[in-house]
């Protein structure tokens, strides 16, 4: 899950795209319970079921839907003749009722967290409790417990001791090793150790989920089954030639700078098509990291998606609306993984760099499922990915690609033997637009204007990408095009893997450009982020002046907060480089992440005075007249707080520039 901090828009962005995507109300009609996985006795009864093959205990509500992760899997299993139930947000606290009420499985129960960390979903940044759950019908906060994957698991082994428990998902996935718990301060061990659970599936789970079944229905028990890829085990064995022995727990809490480079091995393994197994001593047991499968290749990618999902929420939540459903439900998913390695995201660590696309005939397909939604008014939400724009790319030559361990394909530079060209993606954007059906498509995943930019060496390459970019701002921008500088230090930009700020200037030159040739009145907004790794006050300050000379009042914002798996938190937690050895500064305390932070709002009246005691401080007499000499134009731009009205990007307009193509 690419940084999932940033997968729902605010209301005041509900407001600006009005007319493009379907505010929240009550999912109806729905198709019947019998179209989806059951979640009660009553429908397995209804089905002719006595006893379910596999039970999943998902931490969010069931949406079956290819976004959520409860029922790809139980769509998957279901897909190789598998009876396979679904028991949403169990109640944890009372009887226990939610995990007897179907019974033991005949082969395993499987255990998810849900599609975010529950840590993430619970908290915010400063570690302060969130209010709303956005996984959970009507956004209601507290239907799942911290760590899930835990309490769950530990639920079913009491009840069930003699039942495997295979405990798979975003939660179990980015905490496969020793990991450091920004929530709890501290160190914690590969979550198997403390989860009651008999295997940890990581990554995308649907290759490992069939060869485990496949081995189980052969009458291996699941202590048997010790070398599927992409699975977690404890074991007796011992490593093989060539396997990667990592410093162990207890070392890594004694040394910090094992603990950092423990995390280089796993973030390079991660991204190799053919990675090497990983051991790790926890408590006097070791832990065997098996090495992820390569990349799905497009009829594997298409058969996930082309599953019989009804794309809608379960009956059971009648009248109340998932807010993670409706900002994905008339979307659709083009590819999955990602080669941009950012230091503080983790995409790469759960799908891997590499890039597994579906077919045109697929996503077309899908598509028109979604124009034949009962709610659906002629607007594609998002064509969109973990990136918005690496569909269909990847090396070259593939040669090269087998051999490389680098954990990003843009940084520090653009690899030579990347293929950036951007036709296939323009292809699907026209063959959908051309759709009868299909008013208007909208990009809403993060686009990386960098890979877009990159020269190709090959004019004809280069020409369709410039291509790409005037097509994007001017048809398919929902008023608001959401890009990631976020940072405009260099030094910062570097620790962050992200490329210079120049190229954002570059970027917006070509978007003003576009939209005052068409016309338009659409807002770029960017993505900004304080208290990251090697970032400093003085840093912040720069970046608020930089982006006041651009006419920019942020929103857009937030404050590194440390996930497990990323290098962004290796930093933070032992204070070294994984890949350098070398100390980086990193804002810790509240006290120093706040300040940081102020830097962003800047214009607020209540924030000057601090800000310049700050800045003279600092000896920066130039960013005070910077800041506070002349008022920002906001020519271009709406002032913080009100929407812009769109001229020809209405909906009604969107159809005149679609014939064009």
């Amino acid at each position: 899950m690419a940084d999932k901090q940033r997968t729902f828009v605010t209301s005041k962005e509900k407001k600006d795209i009005k007319g493009h995507t379907q505010s929240p109300t009550p999912y109806l009609p729905l198709p019947p319970k019998s179209a989806y996985l059951p979640t009660s006795k009553d429908e397995m009864e209804a089905l002719g079921w006595e006893q379910a093959d596999v039970i999943i205990f998902s931490g969010d509500a069931y949406v079956d839907h290819p976004s959520f992760g409860a029922a790809v899997i139980g769509r998957t299993l279901q897909s190789i003749g598998l009876k396979v139930a679904i028991v949403p947000q169990p109640n944890w606290r009372d009887d226990l009722r939610d995990f007897k009420k179907l019974g033991r499985p005949r082969l395993f129960f499987g255990v998810s967290a849900g599609a975010m960390d529950s840590m993430v979903n619970h908290y915010t940044a400063n570690r302060r409790l969130r209010h709303d759950d956005a996984y959970t019908p009507g956004g209601r906060h507290g239907m799942r417990p911290d760590y899930p994957t835990i309490v769950y698991s530990k639920i079913l082994k009491d009840l069930y001791p003699d039942v495997p428990v295979i405990a798979g998902g975003i939660e179990a996935s980015l905490r496969r090793v020793a990991h450091y718990d920004y929530w709890q301060d501290r160190l914690r061990p590969s979550i198997l150790a403390d989860a009651s659970a008999d295997m940890i599936v990581y990554g995308m789970g649907e290759k490992p989920m069939k060869e485990i079944v496949n081995r189980l229905e052969k009458g291996e028990k699941i202590e048997e089954i010790k070398d599927v890829k992409q699975t977690v085990i404890f074991t007796s064995e011992k490593p093989k030639e060539g396997d990667i022995i990592l410093s162990s727990y207890e070392e890594c809490l004694k040394d910090k700078k094992k603990q950092a480079l423990n995390f280089r091995h796993v973030e390079e393994e991660s991204n190799k098509i053919e990675g090497k197994t990983l051991w790790q001593s926890t408590g006097g047991r070791m832990i065997k990291i098996n090495p992820m499968f390569p990349p799905l290749s497009t009829e594997e990618t298409n058969a996930s998606y082309d599953l019989p999902y009804t794309r809608m929420p379960h009956p059971r939540y009648r009248g109340k609306t998932i807010p993670a459903y409706d900002m994905i439900r008339h979307s659709v998913c083009l590819h999955r993984g990602c080669f941009g390695g950012c230091a503080f995201c983790t995409i790469s660590a759960h799908q891997g760099k590499f890039i597994s696309s579906r077919s045109k005939d697929s996503i077309l397909k899908e598509v028109k499922k979604v124009t034949e939604m009962p709610d659906f008014k002629g607007y594609i939400s998002d064509l969109g990915g973990p990136s918005a724009n690496m569909y269909a790319m990847g090396g070259k030559n593939k040669e090269i690609c087998r051999k490389c361990a680098r954990p990003s394909c843009l940084h520090p530079k653009p690899c030579p033997n990347l293929d950036n060209n951007h036709a296939p993606l323009l292809d699907i954007y026209r063959s959908v637009d051309a759709l009868p059906q299909i008013k208007k498509s909208f990009i809403g995943s993060g686009v990386r204007y960098d890979l877009a930019m990159a020269p190709a060496k090959d004019e004809k390459t280069d020409a369709i990408n410039k291509k790409y970019i005037q097509e994007l701002i001017a048809d398919h921008v929902s008023g608001r095009l959401k890009v990631a500088p976020e940072h405009t230090s260099e030094k910062v930009l570097d620790c962050m893997r992200k490329p210079s700020f120049s190229l954002f200037h570059k970027f917006k030159r070509t978007f003003d450009k576009v939209n005052e040739e068409k016309g338009l009145r659409q807002q770029l907004i960017p993505y900004f982020i304080s208290s990251h790794p090697a970032c400093m006050e003085e840093d912040m300050a720069e970046l608020a002046a930089e982006t006041k000379k651009l006419n920019f009042q942020l929103e857009q914002v937030q404050d590194f907060t440390p996930t497990p798996m990323t290098v962004a938190t290796e930093i933070y937690y032992t204070g070294y480089h994984p890949y350098t050895g070398e100390k980086v500064f990193t804002a810790r305390t509240e006290k120093e992440k706040l300040a940081q932070r102020e830097f962003f709002f800047w214009y607020k009246p209540e924030n000057k005075a601090h800000i310049v005691s700050e800045l003279r401080k600092m000896g920066r007499k130039d960013l005070v007249a910077a800041l506070y000499d002349n008022p920002p134009r906001h020519h271009g731009m709406a002032p913080r707080g009100r929407t812009i009205p769109l001229k020809d990007n209405s909906p009604k307009a969107s159809t005149h520039r679609r014939k064009r193509h």
